[in-house]
């Protein structure tokens, strides 16, 4: 079971939307340095709503190829379309990943008898470990928790990505499932405390400019240090904020261009940090103690 800090990483572009190799690299071997427990590539945060097919199993064959097996890889591979998911589930199993992370299906808004369906079709025809998310709030489709612990009978569902926010929730469905199925933060503001009620980890948005840190914090909620973790988490919470003050991930890939890590590049319909929150994004980057 992967533990820890878990990050959404971005996929670098240059001004002109191309990815940018060098960049991706070189944040790959950062994660790897501040340890991180594992990278999440082409998820939500790593666009992969504007990324063609071939371009999004490049980028995790690329970080899988960087990883070279020193940390786990997770592929993004959720999608509306339940074949679409399944192909590309199995290119990622291909290229290589630990793992995949299978959002919800987004804007047709299936029943939970569907969500169940989807998710069993892409367990039984991809064997790989698979992690469930549920993000309500970008797809228009919430999972409830009856219907995960449906799922969580399946071998190769071995988890889920809960980004609602919702604690009870969260404490619900860890005293719910069996040992060995994880349960993930998705909420960078609460996930310390869904690890310190007995959840595995987060897979975090604020670990991208903030990788050692983050690593620093999970650790802390895993063993239990509830007084460090919590001044921690009140040091950071500036960024668990304020790296959502636009759409996921506008702000923190600007924070990042502004620290010199990656370029300015960034995909159509999302657009650069918009000028009046500059200086509110730099202004939590200062707080926080990261630049």
């Amino acid at each position: 079971m992967i533990r820890g800090s878990i990050v959404a990483l971005v996929t670098p572009m240059k001004a002109n939307g191309d990815v940018d190799w060098d960049a991706l690299k070189r944040i790959t071997e950062l994660h790897i340095e501040k340890g991180t427990a594992s990278i999440v590539a082409v998820g939500t945060t790593g666009e992969s709503a504007t990324l063609n097919c071939d371009e999004h199993i490049e980028v995790v064959k690329f970080i899988v190829d960087q990883v070279a097996g020193r940390i786990p890889v997770i592929a993004g591979t959720g999608a509306n379309s339940t074949s679409e998911a399944i192909e590309l589930t199995q290119a990622a199993k291909e290229a290589g990943a630990d793992a995949v992370l299978l959002v919800t299906p987004y804007y047709n808004k299936p029943t939970q008898e569907g969500l169940y369906q989807h998710y069993k079709a892409i367990a039984e025809a991809v064997d790989i470990p698979q992690i469930l998310y549920n993000v309500p709030g970008r797809t228009a489709c919430d999972m409830l928790p009856e219907t995960v612990l449906r799922l969580v009978g399946i071998d190769n569902i071995v988890g889920i990505k809960e980004a609602t926010g919702n604690l009870e929730r969260a404490r619900f469905l860890i005293d719910s499932v069996p040992d060995g199925f994880a349960v993930y933060s998705g909420d960078d503001a609460t996930a310390i405390e869904l690890i310190l009620m007995g959840g595995d980890g987060n897979i975090s948005v604020t670990a991208n400019v903030a990788p050692g840190e983050m690593a620093k914090l999970c650790q802390l909620g895993l063993e239990g240090d509830i007084e460090a973790a919590r001044a921690l988490q009140e040091q950071l919470m500036p960024l668990h904020t304020n790296l959502f003050i636009e759409a996921n991930p506008i702000p923190v890939k600007w924070a990042m261009h502004e620290m010199g890590m990656i370029d300015s590049g960034i995909r159509l319909p999302l657009t650069p940090l918009s000028e009046q929150y500059h200086d509110v994004v730099r202004g939590a980057l200062k707080q926080s103690g990261i630049i």
